[in-house]
């Protein structure tokens, strides 16, 4: 089913969510097992049109093709490694003085999925899989540029068999989301997106007592201190950075550099960095491609010009390259800008010299997001300390920060709540039921 709801069709929304909760009424039934070879068959699915599937995305928000396999090859890992599982939502049986004692985790029933447009499979899929595995049912709204890909994955749950209405994506206006929000058929909502989304879903969910998980933004810190090995940092700091045009909540966006190392690898990293230049996102030599709309590139100039005008220092300009692309821009950055704690979503990166690891702390953390930090260092105890000091939801230690499904991931303070990804995501949306008593 792919359906298309509009303002004021409150008859359709009740009749698809009717139709779901059918749905998740027998496929709750269903065991854990059970559900795992639907996720076999999916995994089969999603190699099967692989090429097909990277072009869609290509073709929708513009992303380089090889970085758009990739990411469906990351969806097969993904499927594969649910499909294989423990199945830690078994009963438990619990000693106490009771005969009965027992904790179940239940599904809650219809989980509403709002999705954004720069990873359009791997968002989707990342929360969807999880949420079915665990016995409920999947609602998505996707990105109103991505809808493609959203029919697409929706075609992909009918073609494993899935029962039908157990996936629905459904092209909606923000109020008829917002209504599917309130429905008494909803029980939970999971958000990727910007700040401003995830508050305004909070408060909806909020006010009808809903479950909800959100994956916000984020403004990483990439760490390099005295003792790092500089060659290695400033060529992934190019990448983290720069993949997927910038457009990506853990995308390294400030680097925070000692100055005992700054000016080597800052000689290595402006070399690694004008190295991504826009091309032809259909070629497969391309690294960098424009940005998904013109008015998130608007923004982006914007944001780069508010900068500079207070008091930023261009290392590398922000060049235009049509209406979407950018030859990819860099600032040295003062502490006091109010851009340093402003998420950049695209091809623009904020340096921090600083005199020493205190400073690199200090500032690292002196954001309102907490998504996925770096730290390069050759020195074990500070790679621990930092690590265990960054006001974050993750931390790589010499390598870029990619999400692992093996890994739980989730964000703090304005960066959101809620854990996906990992054995722990299939707790996310179920109840934790006590039996207690006597025969």
């Amino acid at each position: 089913m792919n359906d298309k709801i509009g303002k004021d069709e409150n008859g359709k929304v009740d009749k698809l969510l009717t139709g779901v909760q059918e749905a998740f009424t027998k496929w709750k039934a269903y065991s854990f097992e059970q559900r795992q070879t639907y996720l076999i068959r999916l995994s089969a699915v999603l190699r099967e049109n692989k090429a097909a599937f990277g072009g869609l995305i290509t073709e929708e928000m513009g992303k380089p093709i090889s970085q758009s396999l990739a990411e469906v090859e990351k969806c097969i890992g993904l499927v594969d490694y649910y499909a294989s599982a423990e199945n830690v939502l078994k009963e438990e049986r619990v000693e106490t003085d009771y005969e009965i004692s027992m904790i179940r985790h239940e599904p809650m029933g219809i989980v509403l999925g709002v999705m954004p447009w720069n990873f359009p499979f791997w968002q989707v899929l990342r929360f969807a899989v999880p949420a079915l595995l665990a016995g409920n049912a999947v609602v998505v709204k996707h990105a109103s540029i991505c809808l493609g890909s959203g029919r697409a994955i929706e075609r992909c749950f009918r073609a494993a068999g899935f029962p039908q209405g157990i996936f629905t994506h459904v092209e909606a206006s923000h109020e008829v989301v917002e209504e599917m929000i309130g429905h008494s058929l909803v029980r939970a909502v999971s958000l990727t997106g910007s700040e401003a989304a995830g508050r305004r879903v909070a408060e909806i969910a909020g006010r009808h007592l809903k479950k909800c998980v959100l994956e916000l933004g984020g403004n990483d810190a990439f760490i390099v201190l005295d003792d790092a090995e500089v060659d290695k940092a400033a060529e992934d700091a190019a990448l983290a950075r720069l993949q997927n045009s910038g457009q990506t909540c853990v995308a390294a966006k400030r680097f925070i550099v000692h100055e005992g190392v700054y000016e080597a690898f800052m000689q290595r990293f402006l070399k690694a960095y004008q190295s991504f230049s826009p091309g032809i996102p259909t070629d497969a030599r391309t690294v960098l491609g424009a940005m998904a709309r013109k008015d998130l590139a608007q923004e982006l100039r914007q944001q780069y010009e508010k900068a500079i005008g207070h008091g930023a220092e261009i290392l590398l300009p922000l060049t235009a390259v049509g209406d979407q692309a950018f030859e990819p821009g860099l600032l040295l950055m003062n502490e006091d800008n109010p851009v340093a704690d402003e998420e950049l979503f695209g091809p623009l990166g904020m340096v921090f010299k600083v005199r020493n690891d205190e400073q690199a702390l200090e500032i690292a953390n002196a954001t309102a997001f907490g998504l996925g930090n770096a730290v390069y260092t050759k020195s074990k105890e500070k790679a621990l300390f930092f690590a265990r000091s960054l006001e974050s939801g993750s931390v790589a230690v010499n390598q870029i920060f990619r999400s692992d499904v093996r890994m739980p991931f989730s964000g703090r303070k304005n960066s959101g709540y809620g854990v996906e990804m990992s054995l722990y995501t299939l707790h996310e949306f179920t109840v934790k039921k006590s039996i207690i008593g006597f025969y």
